[in-house]
């Protein structure tokens, strides 16, 4: 897998991630401020702004004054056809990832499985940590559990899903990034409950790192 590639695409992502998110929101028509979608998305205020601008400078957002502190914002003709293209090419690329992510995830399971783990606990449980998981059936490695506070109280494939906090209940040899969109956040939520970081695996490259 080409790292420098593999960088610019979870940038470029992410950022489409984030543009596609705010567009969704706004196409509910419930919100009426920057500050609402701040909230909702979880996004700084700062970037939420920027992002508006962006959107409005590009002919993608109209904007209709409430008040003096609040504002609906509708989106034009223009801005629906792009939250549109902006879901295809986020679905395609993904797809695309996705299937560099199984073959990524073999090697590092025979490699691990080589050097001596017995044992792995996922960090991340969206659409990646479904593909390892089901990777991992081919290998001599036991699943010790799945941690993201986001999911926090669901399961995954019949296992609990734990808090970050909560990581070091579960035994293992390391840790795997299951995510592809918050895999840099994941690893600062481990590096901050106190796992090394050289038990922290992942077959997509960090931007932190």
């Amino acid at each position: 897998m080409n790292v420098q590639k593999t960088n610019d695409v979870g940038q470029e992502n992410h950022n489409t991630l984030k543009t596609l998110l705010i567009l969704d929101e706004i196409s509910k028509g419930e919100l009426t401020s920057q500050r609402d979608l701040s909230k909702k998305l979880d996004l700084a205020l700062g970037l939420v702004n920027s992002y508006i601008k962006n959107l409005i400078a590009k002919g993608y957002l109209r904007v209709s004054n409430i008040s003096k502190k609040n504002f609906n914002y509708f989106l034009t003709p223009q801005g629906l056809a792009e939250k549109s293209r902006l879901t295809y090419d986020l679905l395609r690329e993904y797809n695309r990832v996705f299937r560099e992510a199984r073959g990524g995830l073999k090697v590092l399971f025979q490699d691990l499985q080589d050097s001596g783990v017995k044992s792995i606990v996922f960090a991340g449980a969206d659409e990646v940590a479904e593909i390892a998981y089901l990777s991992l059936q081919d290998f001599d490695l036991k699943f010790a559990g799945i941690v993201d506070s986001d999911y926090g109280g669901k399961t995954f494939f019949k296992h609990a899903i734990l808090s970050y906090e909560r990581i070091k209940e579960l035994e293992a040899d390391c840790v795997l990034l299951t995510s592809f969109v918050k895999r840099d956040e994941i690893y600062q939520r481990l590096i901050a409950a106190g796992i090394p970081s050289d038990s922290i695996k992942t077959v997509f490259p960090l931007s932190s790192v």
